[in-house]
């Protein structure tokens, strides 16, 4: 007989639960011959190594994409794709093949379209992130956002259509959620849409989340057309929108009260009604009872309120205005009726002329009654506050918990604007300051941009509730200060202006429907002039700026023969009118040194203890090259500078074996400057080591100094004279002679070398004390203004002896702050050289791994400024390895950019 299996005793705790199941896992793990347990599926099929096959793929179902539909449609398909990797673990590599199976139709062709341009290889190595950004160009353009933000802002109801209205909703809000942000401007876009039927009692509820708004509006929906509240109700007509301020703007409706009925003409499909609006024929055939509140058929409780003080729908006794002329329970200033199904809120109300915005409005089935002043509270009641927050003093259209205060302005470039025929800009003077103004009637307010803010001379008030104000790109900035008292010039009329300051972009002043509906302005766009009326009776016109005729160019001929015809002409000259330039004589230190800065270089400079020499590789022999072929106007620019060095013993006639030709390259200032192209004698030279000073550690020298001047001398090279023994090498060939240099001359490979050292031996005793020499450059540092006199002096008074010159037009004096060598240098440390990275900004993307390196090259040269560059740059690096494949335009590129 078998002995008998003892029972395992039953786990009495959770730990000892918790033990048993992973035991059980690690025993199961292992009679499956690893970790991951059985590597089968129930159809038997074997799982690759990773990731998983295109029939696994497609079991999870995904659906294809044939490229209709438009941004709504793909981001459907992206999303249910991603679930679809999610569900099968499709593994990165495989992602796209797979994904490329589901294009049909167009979708199709332009996928082939990529794989053409890509190539095959590249195309099928892009992750799935990389595929939808592509896609997103081609699908989800800013032209179709921009139509599906135009469509959302007007999206409606249309008759009982609940369903397909909610669907809509969801797709739109998923496509631009930037529109439904937070979640409360969500539920005022989804309610204002609703059906006028409806409306009003979903924002009595004021449901707190959109699926409770949806799901009350969905019974109400059921509710009206089970009551027949439908019937006769034709669709509203679209209405027409007008664009306050340029194409790419959101287009608001001017909403219009609606009885929700169309009185139709002639015959009409819609059942016989008696003189109540009850249909005639057939009464009521169910079981429900009679409402003595509505006349209406239903069970339970009636959800339309009955005041008991007047007799009316909407509101009840505790809210009443009746109350208010007799002493009750009255409200102070505007109140709001909440009956009236139907309206729909307007863009200006109240008593106060302030405008409402419609984004914090949107539903509120507001209707302004007046202003009415409350009598003394009669009763015990408690006086109504507000419906959001529950507090007095204020009601919920003023509640700061909802937003504060919203405000939109949308802002233009000033040639858009020009070109908009529903905008108006001009140049007007605001507080005596011309500033360039935008009138916009989609500005909720007035604003001033933060740069021209300061040239108002006004202090800023704080603002009691800041406002929140919307830009065109639908970015939400806070403006919590308001500048009162602004003053803008219109004609030969002042009209006061308050202004809130915001970054705004080609505009100084944007002038918004605050302004305008105080002043009754009335804008013409088509001609671009605004009306205001005046006290007096008299209207003021304002012009704007119109659009910008091109200039075209004709022939003289045809401008004769509009002469002969009588045509007006107009000869104007232009003229470039510099500033004027600084005179030694008005520079302290400068003015009791004019022989250090000459109109010209005097002669042949005199022996130094550095001479250049050029010394030849062994087995040189002399090389000597004809000359280039010059333009005619470039001849005789050679021609006069020949003359001027010889007139100034620079150069000889030559009868050297060496020849070197000449070229001319154009100076900043438009003039030319000669070379000679000693690049066949720079082979044959023999290199100075001379070593060049390192630029950071010329630049640690300047700690602490606060005062600089900037000394360039003048054609420093020309200051050295040639050995002897080397003039004959330099010997340059011309149209008009054979010549050879006295001086050293540019373009040679030990020049740079020779003349460093020249300005060491010259500048040692002040060295890295107070002055920085790089070549030709001085620059001369100080703590203390008093400090950088007497510098200044101590080295003018060493060229002077040492008879080097300096060009006055370059160099630089008493500055505070001073470029040099790339870099920009004041009291607070070293900066980096605007001017210098915009080659950085402004390169061209690099389209194969050695452009990379090149680009990585330039910009590594400010990596001391920039922390963690090697961290940022490292993307880019890795494109540089042989095994790794470079993308145009990739994500590494854009994030290293930014």
């Amino acid at each position: 007989m078998a002995p008998r299996r003892q029972p395992q005793p039953m786990p009495t705790t959770p730990e000892e639960l918790q033990q048993v199941i992973a035991a059980a896992i690690a025993q199961y793990a292992a009679s499956q011959g690893g970790p991951s347990g059985s590597s089968s599926n129930i159809n038997g099929n074997q799982n690759p190594p990773h990731g998983c096959t295109y029939k696994q793929f497609l079991d999870c179902k995904p659906i294809n994409f044939d490229g209709t539909g438009g941004a709504v449609a793909f981001v459907r398909w992206a999303e249910k794709t991603e679930s679809v990797l999610r569900m099968s673990k499709c593994a990165v590599d495989q992602q796209v093949t797979y994904i490329s199976g589901l294009f049909v139709d167009g979708a199709l062709s332009w996928w082939n379209l990529q794989v053409q341009t890509l190539g095959e290889a590249t195309a099928y190595a892009l992750t799935w992130t990389e595929l939808k950004e592509l896609m997103c160009k081609k699908y989800c353009s800013r032209a179709e956002i921009q139509r599906l933000e135009t469509e959302f802002w007007h999206l409606k109801m249309e008759g009982s259509k609940i369903a397909e209205y909610v669907q809509r909703f969801h797709d739109l809000s998923h496509v631009v959620p930037y529109m439904v942000t937070p979640e409360f401007k969500r539920i005022e876009r989804f309610i204002w849409g609703l059906a006028p039927q409806i409306i009003s009692m979903v924002t009595s509820s004021k449901p707190a989340t959109i699926t409770e708004a949806i799901d009350l509006s969905v019974a109400l929906t059921e509710e009206a057309i089970r009551l027949n509240k439908f019937d006769g109700v034709e669709p509203k007509k679209k209405e027409t929108h007008v664009e306050s301020s340029g194409g790419n703007k959101r287009k608001f409706s001017s909403f219009k009260q609606s009885t929700g009925m169309v009185v139709k003409k002639g015959e009409s499909n819609a059942p016989a009604r008696d003189s109540a609006g009850r249909k005639k024929g057939k009464g009521y055939m169910g079981a429900h009872p009679k409402c003595n509140s509505c006349q209406k058929h239903h069970s339970g409780r009636c959800s339309l309120r009955v005041c008991e003080s007047c007799g009316k729908t909407g509101h009840t006794k505790d809210f009443c205005w009746a109350n208010a002329g007799r002493g009750g329970q009255g409200g102070n200033g505007n109140r709001n009726n909440r009956g009236g199904a139907g309206n729909r809120p307007q863009g200006n109300q109240g008593g106060d002329g302030n405008r409402v915005n419609n984004a914090n409005q949107a539903g509120a089935m507001n209707r302004n009654q007046g202003n009415h002043q409350a009598g003394n509270n009669g009763g015990n009641g408690q006086r109504p506050g507000c419906f959001n927050c529950g507090d007095q003093g204020h009601f919920k259209r003023n509640c700061p918990e909802l937003n504060q205060a919203r405000g939109r302005v949308f802002n233009m470039e000033a040639r858009e604007a020009r070109q908009d025929p529903n905008v108006v800009t001009g140049t007007f003077p605001v507080n005596q300051r011309y500033a360039s103004v935008l009138f916009d009637t989609g500005a909720d307010y007035s604003f001033v941009s933060l740069e021209f803010r300061n040239m108002l001379g006004l202090a800023a008030s704080k603002l009691d509730i800041p406002y929140s104000i919307e830009l065109a790109n639908g970015k939400l900035v806070e403006a919590n200060e308001v500048i009162r008292g602004c003053v803008i010039e219109l004609g030969e009329r002042e009209f006061a202006l308050d202004l809130l300051p915001v970054q705004l972009g080609s505009f100084d002043v944007v002038v918004g429907m605050d302004w305008l509906s105080s002043n009754k302005a009335e804008i013409v766009c088509h001609e671009k002039i605004i009306r205001i009326p005046a006290d007096d009776g008299e209207t003021i016109v304002v012009h704007g700026e119109k659009r910008e005729t091109p200039l075209r160019m004709i022939s003289c001929l045809k401008a004769r023969k509009c002469l002969r015809k009588g045509c007006v002409a107009f000869l104007a000259h232009i003229v470039d009118k510099k500033a004027a330039e600084p005179k030694i004589e008005d520079i302290p230190v400068m003015r009791d040194y004019p022989e250090v800065f000459p109109e010209d270089l005097p002669g042949l400079p005199p022996q130094r203890q550095v001479e250049f020499r050029i010394d030849l590789v062994p087995g040189a022999a002399p090389v000597a090259k004809a000359p280039y072929r010059l333009a005619p106007s470039e001849m005789q620019e050679l021609s006069t500078q020949l003359q001027e060095l010889l007139d100034k013993g620079f150069i000889r006639p030559s009868f050297s074996p060496w020849g070197a030709p000449v070229l001319f390259v154009k100076k900043k200032d438009g003039s030319f400057r000669m070379c000679i192209d000693y690049r066949e004698l720079n082979k044959l030279t023999v290199k100075n080591r001379y070593p060049l000073p390192r630029i950071d550690d010329l630049f640690e020298q300047l700690q602490g100094s606060s005062f600089y001047s900037k000394i360039d001398l003048r054609s420093g090279y020309h200051q050295l004279r040639t050995q002897e023994e080397s003039i004959p090498k330099i010997a340059f060939r011309t149209r008009y002679g054979h010549y050879e240099f006295l001086v050293m001359p540019f373009g040679l490979t030990n020049a740079p070398a020779v003349f460093m050292d020249l300005m060491n031996r010259v500048c040692k005793p002040y060295l890295d004390k107070f002055v920085i020499v790089f070549i030709d450059d001085i620059l001369i540092y100080s703590k203390t203004k008093a400090e950088h006199e007497q510098h200044l002096r101590a080295i003018l008074e060493l060229l002077k002896k040492e008879q080097l010159y300096a060009k006055f037009s370059k160099c630089e004096f008493w500055l505070r702050e001073v470029q040099f060598l790339g870099h920009v240098v004041n009291g607070n440390g070293i900066h980096v050289d605007p001017t210098k990275i915009e080659a950085i900004k402004d390169w061209e993307t690099p389209k194969t791994p050695t452009e990379i390196r090149q680009f990585l090259g330039l910009a590594g040269y400010y990596r001391r400024f920039i922390e963690n560059f090697s961290k940022i740059a490292q993307p880019l690096t890795l494109l540089t390895q042989k095994d790794k494949k470079f993308i145009g335009e990739s994500n590494r590129m854009k994030r290293f950019r930014h």
